[in-house]
């Protein structure tokens, strides 16, 4: 083998860096403006009326509202009037038990988590959420030590694909919303179901407010706010926006600002995805209460630079 001289070697390495300097380089996602979206309180059915409330109040995102999945020209007029007033169908809801002990309840309950995911598809929402689900006996989202086991896991695999096969979806997606006391708890746990569900059709839905259950994620939310979108971010399509405090040994949710949740960090990360992901506030009883949770969101967002949608 020829020695390679000090001239040749320096020669040679000036002309890889060169290569490398002229190599293109992938561009960061490019920060979106912020989808804040929420519920509002407008005593009416009439699509274009509750289209223009949302956009009253600063939303640009919204819950799907209630519609027949037979009524083709509702669903028509939902698309068309949210559309028009540029707010994004962000989530509809399939709120059930897709683990209960009763059987017959059980497949029930799966008919229904399908034909809500078959709606979202429709009306071209982002993303049809709903729990994985629970064994305990008295409450369908209650705390069960088997909510961490191995059956619970497969369980919960079969039943995503059974629901996504049925519809198979191109404009929506399912998901799991993240829970405390049962699987997804955090982001290597979601991370689990995504690879092992193994469809397009399957999405990530983020609320960090639900997996704050231990000490060190209380204090250091930041972290598993930055984690949570490390891993997941290429599935994320909608996130929900509470807050967290402690209370006696446990910790409670709360309103946005009245806890102490990362939302500079929060919202930074929803918004650099390179996509639109909406962030819905949730669980708040009085239109004067997601008056201040809205306010805040949007103070944090101007504090961040970034600007509403």
């Amino acid at each position: 083998m020829a020695f390679l001289s000090r001239r040749s070697f320096l020669s040679g390495t000036a002309l890889a860096g060169a290569a490398l300097l002229t190599r293109p380089v992938l561009a960061e996602p490019k920060a979106t403006k912020l989808r804040l979206g929420g519920p509002v309180f407008l005593k009416t059915d009439d699509p274009e009326a509750l289209a223009r409330e949302h956009r009253r109040l600063g939303y640009s995102a919204a819950y799907a509202p209630e519609a027949d999945l037979n009524d083709a020209a509702r669903l028509t007029a939902i698309r068309k009037a949210y559309a028009a007033a540029d707010v994004l169908l962000a989530e509809v809801g399939a709120w059930v038990n897709m683990l209960d002990a009763d059987a017959a309840k059980r497949r029930q309950n799966l008919d229904y988590v399908t034909r809500r995911l078959a709606l979202a598809e429709e009306l071209g929402a982002l993303v049809c959420v709903d729990i994985a689900g629970s064994y305990n006996p008295t409450r369908w989202d209650g705390p069960d030590p088997r909510n961490l086991s191995t059956d619970f896991f497969d369980a919960t695999v079969e039943n995503c694909r059974k629901v996504i096969d049925a519809v198979k979806p191109k404009r929506t997606k399912f998901a799991l919303e993240m829970m405390g006391w049962s699987l997804p708890d955090g982001p290597d746990a979601y991370l689990r179901f995504v690879r092992a569900i193994d469809r397009p059709g399957f999405g990530v839905h983020v609320d960090i407010a639900n997996i704050i259950n231990t000490p060190q994620r209380f204090y250091d939310n930041t972290a598993l706010i930055n984690e949570t979108f490390r891993k997941l971010g290429r599935w994320i399509v909608s996130a929900h926006a509470k807050d967290v405090h402690g209370k006696d040994v446990h910790f409670a949710e709360t309103a946005p600002g009245r806890g102490s949740l990362d939302y500079l960090a929060y919202i930074r990360n929803v918004t650099s995805l390179g996509r639109e992901v909406p962030l819905m506030l949730e669980h708040l009883r009085t239109p004067e209460e997601y008056d201040e949770a809205r306010a805040y969101v949007m103070r944090r967002a101007g504090e961040a630079k970034i600007p509403l949608a």
